[in-house]
């Protein structure tokens, strides 16, 4: 399958433990200031459960996820009830640090 993210396969992506064990990923985040992306499963994000992987790990064990590439611009997320379902992209509005 061919790459069509905007990060090389071995740029360093946030996911959880649970998506690289098997969880499905429920959001894709792509972050609008250095263009980097998050793949998590949905459950409220615990720092003690956070990785930083390869793009290409999370896409190996979750391929269907190569769909994402051309949905999700930078500043923008995806997100799904479950696999199969479809993806629901929606612009990121982030509240700034001083808030």
């Amino acid at each position: 399958m061919a790459w069509m993210f905007d990060q090389q396969p071995n740029v360093a992506c946030i996911t959880s433990k649970k998506v690289i064990t098997g969880a499905p990923v429920l959001v894709a985040t792509h972050y609008e200031d250095d263009h980097s992306w998050a793949f998590l499963d949905g459950a409220e994000f615990d720092p003690v459960n956070a990785m930083v992987v390869a793009m290409s790990t999370v896409l190996e064990l979750h391929p269907e996820l190569h769909e994402l590439a051309p949905m999700v611009q930078p500043g923008w997320s995806a997100s799904r009830v479950g696999i199969g379902h479809p993806w629901e992209v929606q612009r990121d509005h982030w509240e700034p640090d001083d808030a």
